[in-house]
C-alpha cells in the first residue's frame, strides 16, 4: 500500500519548512528522514525493493515543495512524471533502521529534469537511484519545456549539463527498444 501517512507528514513538513524560509535552490541536496517500519519490510525480513523506489516519492516531494516547484505545479495544473529510472542496491535495511533520503538535480535538458537519490542506511549509502523526470500539464498531458519550469520558479538561467555517468544512462536508455505489442 501506497505510504499516505507518510505522505501527508513529508507534505506538512516541507510546507513548514519552506513556510519558515528553508527554501532549496534547484541546485541543493533535498533531506528526508524516518525509520523502517513493519510496514515496509519483505518476507525476507528487509526493505522491498519496491518501496524503496516508492519511499524516493517522498524525497521527490520534499524537494519539489521546498524549491517553490509544489506552488506552482497547484497554480499551473501541473504535474510530475517519471519517464525513466535505473536503481543500484548496497546494502539491506532492515527493521527500525534509521533512513536518509537525499535527493537532488543532476542534469536539465529542454525535456527532462534528471534526478539522483541516495537511502542512506544509519549514515552509509544502501540504493542509489537516477531517474528522468519531467512536468506535464495535467489536462493535455504534454510535458511542459524544462525552461518553462525553470522560469517559473525563478531559475530560469540555470544550465545543469549531464555528468559523464548521467550522459552515458541517456544515451544507452535511447538504444533500449520499448516493445510496441
Amino acid at each position: 500500500m501506497y505510504p499516505f501517512i507518510r505522505l501527508g507528514k513529508t507534505i506538512a513538513k516541507s510546507t513548514l519548512l519552506q513556510l519558515q524560509g528553508k527554501t532549496l535552490a534547484p541546485t541543493d541536496t533535498s533531506e528526508i528522514s524516518f525509520v523502517s517500519g513493519i510496514h515496509d519490510i519483505d518476507n525476507f525480513l528487509e526493505m522491498n525493493n519496491g518501496r524503496i523506489f516508492t519511499l524516493f516519492d517522498l524525497g521527490r516531494t520534499d524537494f519539489a515543495i521546498r524549491t517553490g516547484l509544489g506552488k506552482k505545479l497547484l497554480a499551473n495544473r501541473w504535474g510530475l512524471v517519471v519517464a525513466g529510472s535505473s536503481i543500484q542496491y548496497r546494502k539491506r535495511v532492515r527493521l527500525f533502521d534509521k533512513i536518509t533520503i537525499k535527493t537532488r538535480l543532476c542534469a536539465i535538458d529542454e525535456r527532462w529534469f534528471y534526478i539522483e537519490q541516495t537511502m542512506y542506511n544509519q549514515g552509509t549509502p544502501s540504493s542509489q537511484a537516477l531517474l528522468r523526470t519531467g512536468v506535464t500539464n495535467l489536462m493535455t498531458g504534454k510535458t511542459i519545456p524544462t525552461q518553462t519550469v525553470l522560469t517559473a520558479i525563478g531559475h530560469g538561467d540555470l544550465l545543469m549539463p549531464a555528468d559523464d555517468w548521467v550522459a552515458a544512462w541517456i544515451a544507452a536508455d535511447k538504444l533500449r527498444n520499448f516493445p510496441i505489442d
